[in-house]
Parts: C-alpha cells; structure tokens; sequence
C-alpha cells in the first residue's frame, strides 16, 4: 500500500476512534485547526507528561514554567519576531492558491529522496539477504543521478534561505518545473514575505487598546522569566527551565493534518550554562533527547538528526530529531545553541540587568541557552503513524491495531464480563472499582467478546481481561495482550502488579537512567 494510501487512513482513523476531530466540525470545520477528542487527549496527555517528567522528575536543576500567552509586545520586538518572523509565499495565478515557497522546494528534494528509496527498495527486493545497499548506493547510476540533484538543489535552496534571496527562490521553483498541485501549472507571481504572528487588541476602549500579539514561541516566556527564577528557586548554572504551553502562527499552507497547525502546542526546555561550555552541552542534548524518543522502541532506524548548514542568526549551532513519517523523514523536535542572544536582546530593550554571579569564578556574565523543543502535536502524530498496522490473522481475517507504547495508551485495560448475566458484571465491576485507582480504565459488555478485542485493538488498549464463569470460583481472569494476542490466566490479586509497571511512564523513564 502507498504511503500516501496510509496516511489518509490514519488520519480517517483518528477521527473514526475518538482520536482528532477538524475543529468546528458540525460548521464543516476551521482550516488547519482540529480538536483532540476522547482518546486523543488522552494519548497526548500521556506524551506531555512523559517529557515532563523525563525534564523535570531526572533532573534536579531543571524546574518547570507556565507563562502567559499574552506578553508585552516589547518582547517580540527584542526577540526579533516583529521584524523577521516571515515565511517566503508564492501564489498560483491559475488555481489562486498561495503556498510556502521554501515547501515546495523541500518537497522537491523529498521527491528526489523517494525516487532514490524506490530504486533501494526494488533492489532489495531482487536481491534479498545478498543486498548491499552501501555498494548499490554508491554505485547505481539512478540512484547517483539523483543523489546528485538532491544535493544541488539542497545547496542551492540553503544559499538562496539564508539570504532571503526572494528571486531566487523562485527561479528555482521554475528551473525545477514545480507544479502547483491544484492546477498543475507553472504561472507563479513573484515570491514575497508574510509575517506569521497573529495580532489583537487589548484594553476596555478602541482609543485606548494596545496591539499584541498571541505568542508564536513559547521560550520567551521562559527568557523574560529567567531572573525570577533564578533567584526565588537559588538556580546554580547549569540549570534549565521547562514549560509546556500553546502557541499560535498564521500559517497560510498548513497541511499534513497535525502536522503544521495554526494553534498547535510546544514542550520546550530552555538550559542555561556558561559560555564556553555550550557547545559541549548542546551535543549532549542532542543524545540525551535521540535517547528519550528511541526509548518508545519505535527502532533507531527511523529517526535521524539533520543538522543545520545554514544557522539563524541567534544560534552557533542546530539540529533536528526527524522521525519518518509516511510522507517523509520530518522534524519532530530542534535542539538550538541560542548563544546569549536572548537574554541579551531582553537586557537591551527592557534596560535590566540579567546576568548570573557565578560565585566559582567570582565574576557575572550572561549565561549562554541550549534549546529543546518538540512538537506535541508532531510528536503525536509520529507515535500514531507508527502504532497503526493492519494485521492479517489466521483463517483470512485483519485487524486494525494502534501498537502504542503502552506507558503512552489512552486506555490501560478493558474490562469485560463474558456475558451480561449470572453475577459476571458484578464481578467486573468490583475488579474496575479496585484497577480505576491506579491506571485508565475501560469497561466493556457489549457485543461479542471477539468484536470487543477489535474495538479495543484499534484504540490502542495493550491489556484486555475477561471474567467468566470460572473467575466466581478460582479468582483467575483472562489476560490478553494487545500486540501478541495470547491469553492467559492471571488472578485477581496479581493484576496491579502484572500491569502496573508495564504501563506506568515510570517504565519508560527507566530507560533513560
């Protein structure tokens, strides 16, 4: 099945099970803005509290922040978004639609890269075990063709970026014959800037009202915080500071679902060290968070790190985590030396001193930031793209399973009496009534028990136990497993421990230590 084919299934799928609804949806919906139903906010609920506490509960200098969406629009002056927040837009004269101008060239490249997994694929295929896709990478004449024409155009799309060449950007979408995907032509206007933050007013009266801005970041919130606290928590450098919060861009082509929303939510942790040692911690970061998305056991294979050839103008050094997605390899998460332009810039422009007195040296300076932020959202749709599997079972049938990482599932265990009589939903309940304490539970009597693992299969639930007829007389249920399907008798007094460990965060954050 096509990727593509996949992708418009998962997201099918999500609505479907209670997953992500289109936002408004009963008034045919609000572009690029959806609405995390019953299971999705639980999903995503279980994903921020797993970084949370893999920032904050390991780390005894990082402490956590819930700053305000509504800042003094001095700050986004300081920090730059006033005047550089923009994305480059080209529009379509035929089909009238407007998009990115840097999307479609990195679309371009990401078309070169699949024509180039296409040939390993079909080599793979011809080869089986005897398949060395080193040697076949750097010998195939397709592949080397094309290998070459992503690395031209790479090159020359990160120029043409980091000097905000407008024309040339453009003379790169005609030179590479890039269609408009509703009109199939190639009549494009000229290329211009579009600032992304979105603007409101606030105040009792028109005459008296202020222009804001709703925050496109959350970290300057954590940099405007840095003095308080610092001192109130007596933070030594280094030492971080955490915050989970929404954030808000007017982008004009969001697409790809979650994937690039207007309203969309950040975890960012912002690490303050001594300059000098920032680069030593930046790549430490960057194992230390390839180490914490590795641990849902999603395989090394489909992560990567892309580093920045090209860095903005704050920051010494950058990289990206990349997940593969079914429509490509694409940023999950940034990991940025931000230098000290921040706290620089918010010394300069609100005229208060904010340095740190580092007593070991006896002398104040302006700590230099190491930057992690992750997309809640992306990171959500990563753990979704790789949990949806369609399964063929013995006798011909399938089966829709999310394979979610147990510690992240929005349900923990279905409970389910074999039948609605003769004392088994009693019996259910009373197990429920013990189980609710500790993890998510769901109960379930309705329909066959067979079209009840399947309802549960495709939600995610790792754990399903069954009371039957025999659990009135030994005290044993039936445990399944999601993943393998096997059953097995477990006694009622065992399940919290047989479970709990397997589906608390606290087995995952174990893997970090």
């Amino acid at each position: 099945m096509a990727q593509e084919d996949v992708f418009k299934k998962i997201v099918s799928h999500c609505k479907e099970y209670g997953f992500v609804f289109p936002s408004s949806d009963i008034y045919d919906g609000l572009g690029a803005v959806y609405d995390y139903g019953q299971n999705g906010v639980e999903l995503k609920n279980n994903i921020k509290q797993y970084w949370w506490q893999s920032m904050v509960l390991l780390h005894e200098n990082i402490v956590g922040l819930d700053s305000a969406v509504f800042m003094h629009p001095t700050v986004w002056k300081a920090s730059g978004h006033v005047d550089a927040f923009n994305d480059p837009l080209i529009d379509n004269r035929d089909s009238k639609k407007r998009y990115r101008a840097d999307v479609l060239i990195e679309d371009q490249i990401g078309k070169y890269e699949e024509k180039i997994e296409k040939e390993i694929a079909k080599a793979r295929k011809r080869f089986g075990e005897a398949f060395d896709e080193a040697q076949f990478r750097s010998t195939n004449p397709r592949v080397l063709e094309n290998e070459a024409k992503k690395s031209a155009l790479h090159e020359r799309f990160a120029k043409a970026m980091g000097e905000m060449n407008l024309d040339e950007l453009k003379q790169i979408i005609l030179d590479e014959e890039i269609a408009c995907p509703i009109s199939g032509t190639r009549n494009w206007t000229d290329v211009r800037q579009f600032n992304l933050m979105f603007k409101t007013e606030v105040g009792s009266t028109a005459d008296g009202a202020s222009t804001i801005y709703l925050r496109p970041e959350t970290a300057q919130g954590i940099f405007v915080n840095y003095l308080n606290v610092q001192k109130t928590g007596r933070m030594k450098i280094p030492f971080g500071i955490a915050q989970i919060g929404k954030a808000f861009r007017n982008e004009i082509v969001a697409r790809q679902f979650i994937f690039r929303m207007r309203e969309f939510e950040q975890m960012e942790m912002q690490y303050f060290v001594k300059p000098g040692t920032e680069l030593q911690w930046f790549e430490q970061w960057k194992q230390t968070r390839m180490a914490w998305h590795q641990a849902l056991g999603f395989g090394a294979e489909n992560y990567r790190f892309h580093d920045h050839e090209k860095l903005a103008h704050y920051a010494n050094a950058a990289s990206d985590v990349e997940f593969r997605m079914p429509f490509g390899f694409k940023e999950v998460e940034g990991i940025h030396s931000r230098t000290d332009f921040d706290l620089s810039q918010h010394a300069k422009f609100s005229g208060r001193k904010i340095e740190y007195f580092d007593p070991d040296i006896n002398e104040s300076y302006t700590p230099y930031v190491i930057e992690t932020s992750i997309g809640v959202d992306r990171m959500f749709l990563s753990v979704l793209c790789h949990a949806y599997q369609e399964e063929k079972l013995e006798g011909g049938d399938t089966r829709v399973v999310l394979k979610l990482p147990a510690a992240l599932a929005p349900t923990k265990l279905a409970i389910m009496p074999l039948v609605k009589k003769e004392g088994l939903p009693e019996k259910a309940r009373e197990i429920m009534d013990e189980l609710k304490f500790h993890f998510n539970c769901k109960y379930d009597e309705k329909d066959s028990i067979g079209k009840r693992y399947r309802r549960q299969d495709a939600v995610g639930t790792p754990f399903c136990i069954t009371i039957d007829h025999e659990t009135l007389n030994d005290g044993c249920v039936t445990l399944r497993d999601r993943d393998t399907m096997q059953q097995e008798r477990v006694p009622v007094s065992e399940l919290r421990a047989r479970l709990e460990d397997k589906v608390s965060i606290t087995s995952l954050l174990k893997k970090l230590c």
